[in-house]
Formats: C-alpha cells, sequence, structure tokens
C-alpha cells in the first residue's frame, strides 16, 4: 500500500517541478503595444547576433552603429562614452593570441527623460560585446534586445516622472570594463537610483533573479509585486542572492552594487552548452527564455520609473518564489518562530507516537543517524559520478575544460540525480540488509577513486570516514517508520537553527520544509498512528508532492548553478525530499526490491556520467573563448 503512495508522490513531485521549469511561451508581435513580444525582440537579435563582434573588431563596429540607431529610433537621447582598457582586459587579449594596441572601449548609452528630472532615475543596463569565438546571442545580444523592446512597451504606457538611463555597456567580456568606466565618472551615475541588469550563462531556462544589493527588502517587494505581471511569473530566492555572494564571479551589475545602488540582477543558465559557444546564434536561442527576462525586466523598469519613492537599503529579506507563480518571504527573525512551530509540531508527533505507535527516543535518535548516513555517502557518491564526467577544472585554470564541463552539465546532473535517488531508495529499502563490510568497502573504494580522479578533497575525505564508519555499525540505523520519520525531521530542524544563526537567507530552505514535515507528522500521528490508513498518508502524501516537488524544481537550477565544482549539493537538497517521504517507504517485503532498483539506479547513473565524455568530448584547444 505505501509503496503505491511513495511512488504516485514521487511522480507527481516530479510533474510538478518540470511544470514549475517551463519557460513561458513566446508573445508575437500582434501583442497589444504595451506588452513585451519576443517576436519583436527577436528582431533585434537577430541584426546584432549575425557574427562574433569582441571589442575592437569591425563587427563590433557594425553592431555598435546599428544600436545607435535603433536607441534613436526609440526616441532615446543617445551619447557614447569611450574608455580605456584596463591592464586585465589587455592581457586577456592578448592571451587570446589578439594585440590590444589602439583599442578603446565604447559605452552607449540612451536617456529617457522624465516629468521630473529631479527624481533618482533607473537605468536598464546590458552588453553589447561578445567573446571573440561567438556570436553571442544568448550573451548578451538577448538582453540588449530584451531592453529595447522594453522600453518601446515602456514609451507606450505613457509618460514617467522618472527617467529612463538605457546603458549598453562594453568590454563585459574583458574585465567588465564598460560598467567600470561609466560608473566610475560618467555625469550621469550619481542620478541613477536603481539598477537592472540583463545577463545569460546558456542559452535558455527560466530567468532568474539572482543578485540584488544588500538591505534588499523594499527591492524584493516591488519586484515581486511587478513580477506578478509578467509572463511567465518570477523565478527567486534568498539563497541564490546569499550563494552568488559567495562565488567569485561577476556581472555589470557587481560595480553599481559595490556603489550602493540597489536592483536586480537577471539571467537564465539553461542550454549551458552555448555558453562563450560558436552555437550561440538567433536560431539556438530559447525564445521563452527571452520572454522570460524581457517580460520581467519591463514590469519591474515601469514600476520603478512610476515608484513614488525607489526602494532604500533597509534589512535583507528572506524569501523565496513558489513554483515560478510568486514570492514569500518574510523578516530573518521570523524564522525563529517558524523554527519554533516546527519543534512544537514535532514534539506533538512524537508524544503522540510514542504513546500509541511505541516510538521510542533512541529509535528517533537512530533515525537522525539514518540522515547521516545519507548525508556522507551520498557526498563521496555524487562526487565519484561527477569526476567520471571529468576534471575538476575552473575557468581561470583551463578555459577549455571549463566550457567542455558546462556542455556535460546535463549529463552531471542526471547522474548525480539517480545517485541520490539510489540512496533514497537504499535507505528506504532497509540500508543494513547487505552485508556491512560489503557496504563499506564499496564506499571506501568510491572515496578513494573519487579523490584519485578529483584531487584530494577533505570534505570528502571525512564523509567517507563517517559514511564507512556507520556502515559498520547496523544497530544505528532506525527500526520503524516513526524513528526514520521523526529522526529527519529532527536533523533537518537542527540544520535549520544553525543555518538561522548564521546564515537565515540560507535557512528557509530548511526552516520550510522542516515546518511542513512537521506538521504532516502531527497530523499523520493524530488521525492514524499506525501510518497504514489513507486518512493518515493522504496529508503526508499531499505534503511530500507538494514539497518534493518544490526542492526538485530548485535543485535543478541549484545544480546548473553550483553543480559542476558542488555536486554534492544534490544530496542537501535530497535528504529534504527523504524526509518527507520517509513515512511512505514500504514494507520489509519488498526491501530486496528496493536495493536491487537502487543498484540499478547508481549504475545508471554512473553510466550517464561517463557517457558525457563521449556526448561532450573536450574540444580542441580555442583560447579565444574566454
Amino acid at each position: 500500500m505505501r509503496l503505491l503512495w511513495l511512488v504516485g508522490s514521487l511522480a507527481l513531485a516530479l510533474l510538478i517541478a518540470v511544470l514549475t521549469l517551463q519557460v513561458p511561451a513566446p508573445v508575437g508581435a500582434d501583442a497589444p503595444d504595451t506588452d513585451f513580444s519576443t517576436e519583436r525582440a527577436m528582431v533585434d537579435v537577430r541584426e546584432i547576433a549575425r557574427r562574433p563582434h569582441p571589442v575592437g573588431s569591425a563587427e563590433h563596429d557594425r553592431v555598435q552603429a546599428v544600436l545607435m540607431r535603433r536607441m534613436a529610433d526609440l526616441g532615446l537621447q543617445t551619447s557614447s562614452q569611450a574608455g580605456a582598457l584596463s591592464p586585465a582586459a589587455v592581457r586577456r587579449i592578448e592571451r587570446g593570441g589578439g594585440s590590444a594596441a589602439g583599442i578603446e572601449l565604447t559605452n552607449l548609452i540612451g536617456v529617457l527623460p522624465g516629468r521630473d528630472p529631479g527624481l533618482p532615475a533607473v537605468a536598464l543596463m546590458a552588453h553589447y560585446d561578445t567573446v571573440p569565438g561567438s556570436p553571442g546571442a544568448a550573451d548578451d545580444s538577448a538582453g540588449v534586445a530584451a531592453i529595447l523592446e522594453a522600453v518601446r512597451a515602456i514609451r507606450a504606457r505613457g509618460p514617467a516622472d522618472r527617467t529612463l538611463v538605457v546603458l549598453l555597456t562594453d568590454g563585459e567580456e574583458l574585465n567588465l570594463d564598460g560598467a567600470r568606466a561609466f560608473w566610475g565618472g560618467h555625469p550621469l551615475r550619481d542620478r541613477i537610483g536603481a539598477v537592472i541588469n540583463l545577463e545569460a550563462r546558456g542559452g535558455g531556462g527560466r530567468a532568474m533573479m539572482f543578485e540584488t544589493g544588500r538591505g534588499n527588502a523594499e527591492t524584493i517587494a516591488l519586484f515581486a509585486r511587478a513580477g506578478a505581471r509578467a509572463t511567465g511569473g518570477v523565478s527567486s530566492n534568498s539563497l541564490a542572492v546569499f550563494v552568488y555572494e559567495l562565488m567569485p564571479n561577476g556581472s555589470d551589475f557587481t560595480i553599481p552594487r559595490a556603489r550602493g545602488v540597489p536592483g536586480v540582477n537577471l539571467a537564465f543558465i539553461g542550454r549551458p552548452e552555448q555558453y562563450h559557444a560558436a552555437t550561440s546564434t538567433p536560431e539556438a536561442l530559447d525564445q521563452g527564455s527571452v520572454q522570460h527576462i524581457g517580460s520581467q525586466a519591463l514590469e519591474m523598469a515601469d514600476a520603478l520609473l512610476r515608484a513614488p519613492a525607489l526602494p532604500a537599503a533597509t534589512a535583507n529579506l528572506v524569501y523565496a518564489d513558489l513554483f515560478g507563480r510568486g514570492i514569500v518571504g518574510h523578516p530573518p527573525v521570523t524564522g525563529w518562530g517558524l523554527l519554533a512551530l516546527a519543534f512544537l509540531g514535532l514534539g506533538m508527533a512524537v508524544w503522540r507516537a510514542r504513546s500509541q505507535a511505541g516510538l521510542s527516543v533512541a529509535d528517533a535518535g537512530r533515525g537522525a543517524v539514518d540522515g547521516l548516513w545519507f548525508l556522507s555517502t551520498g557526498l563521496v557518491l555524487t562526487q565519484f559520478a561527477r569526476v567520471l564526467a571529468g576534471p575538476m577544472a575552473a575557468r581561470a585554470e583551463s578555459a577549455d575544460a571549463y566550457y567542455t564541463l558546462l556542455a556535460r552539465l546535463p549529463w552531471m546532473e542526471a547522474g548525480a540525480a539517480l545517485t541520490v535517488l539510489a540512496l533514497t531508495l537504499a535507505l528506504l529499502g532497509g540500508r543494513t540488509r547487505p552485508d556491512r563490510r560489503v557496504v563499506a568497502g564499496a564506499v571506501a573504494a568510491t572515496a578513494a577513486l573519487a579523490l584519485i580522479l578529483g584531487g584530494v578533497n577533505v570534505l570528502v575525505i571525512g564523509a567517507a570516514v563517517v559514511s564507512v564508519g556507520l556502515s559498520l555499525a547496523p544497530g544505528f540505523a532506525a527500526r520503524s517508520a516513526w524513528g526514520g520519520w521523526t529522526g529527519l525531521i529532527g536533523l533537518i530542524l537542527v540544520l535549520a537553527a544553525v543555518a538561522q544563526a548564521f546564515a537565515p537567507e540560507a535557512a528557509f530552505l530548511f526552516i520550510w520544509t522542516g515546518l511542513l514535515a512537521a506538521v504532516a507528522a502531527a497530523v499523520a500521528a493524530f488521525l492514524d498512528p499506525g501510518l497504514t490508513r489513507p486518512r493518515s498518508l493522504a496529508p503526508i502524501a499531499l505534503a511530500a508532492v507538494l514539497g518534493a516537488g518544490w526542492i526538485m524544481g530548485l535543485a535543478h537550477t541549484v545544480f546548473l548553478g553550483i553543480g559542476m565544482d558542488l555536486p554534492g549539493a544534490l544530496v542537501l537538497l535530497g535528504l529534504l525530499i527523504l524526509m518527507l517521504v520517509r513515512p511512505l517507504g514500504p514494507d520489509q517485503g519488498l526491501a530486496r526490491p528496493m536495493l536491487m532498483a537502487a543498484a540499478a539506479a547508481l549504475i545508471l547513473g554512473a553510466g550517464l556520467s561517463v557517457a558525457a565524455r563521449v556526448v561532450e568530448p573536450m574540444a580542441a584547444t580555442d583560447s579565444a573563448r574566454t
């Protein structure tokens, strides 16, 4: 009975995740003048992205002239700003075999005056240069074209009080040089009170708002209201903003953000094989992605232009979108209240299960240990699956390896996801049923291979020690559904408390899912402590469908963003899903089939990781693609 509930819940959750990740349909040229139309924007994309147009090329000059003409046609007051290349940009050009002699960058600027010139202005920003080997239909012709279409729609909506500044920067691919030049001294810079930047790292997928300024509560509140009007809704959460701050990456938005200018940074990162590639053509570009990023940029810009006051830096907001449709958020301190509610729900479930189902505190502790085994073993296995797909290489270390690995990302994701599925099935089927020495030996051997192939990794070594130790101690495995479930919920809530104390912007991931699971556990404990009747299984399944569907959608974006370097992130997300489906684990009679399915998933995941090397072989050295 519970197996059907388990399979059904996971299938529905996966369906919800797939639907959540869909881009909106492109809007045709017959759309109202006040709406964003991909078909209209694609006219500009095709004109801009005919060929690669890096700084200093003849094609770059052609694109520059096209854009100045287009901005003038839209009624903007146009001007340009010349600037020198930075030493880092010069080195990059020379490293690619070129010469920087006589080359300078040129920012293109358009101004749509508002009715009140004294109010702080709003800037729409994207870069128009490309790397030498790519037409750059996505990065960043799509952003430039989306801005032009947004300006047209804003004008159609009527005059606004605030001035709109269109900033098409140059030299972003070299060292953010155009943005540095503008924000370093252009007369308009001090008039700008908010920025919307458009970027891309790939050729498709939903456009995500992944970066804001500090103290973003007012910015997010406005973005949430504006995004509700955007085609396809919004995708954003405070975890992405928090993680991006820790990464060494940068975009044009990095420069005004450092000056304290509020705003939002939008990008799509699907179809990663197109990033800085010759295949990034208008024909290959996902037009739904253009619709999504352009519609969000239009609505946010329009909201800022017509706002009585621009967002001010106050406090950070803890927030996330729900299935791409709307944003829910709260102040960081509220996390403690939600955490207290979750512990209360868990306490009620434990009290009821102890009196009615024989749950012991020791078994709940063993359930938490199951979670630690899942985490430690998962870190080892996903790292192994990752190194099977290719070398651990950052772009700074080897551009060729980096771009090849980007093309392999979908295969890596499939391999890592199947690995996490295998662990889930193994734990639900009874992780202690196979010979403990075989399991411990397999984990140790896998860890050794991962370290040999991928290099020394202290986290993997520590995880392997924990996993081998727990595998050799089968007495620490949970012996009942209630023990396994409440232990996992308790473990997640402990992690939530740690995150709430040190990184509240990321804690919602544990707090919200932990609260959902704790409430489901309390309801089930009072309806049917035996966990055998539909009246208790139904609320558990409902929580699993909603929670796991939400987590699966997040997992895809997380892996595209950091999976190349941190594949183990999927294990942590997998633990949240396991927490939600743990009481739906099948009867002991199905343990053997579950373990066989786990082995099959693990083998298939490893096979897909290896297949990535064949499907996307290492390209010949192309130093221009940097």
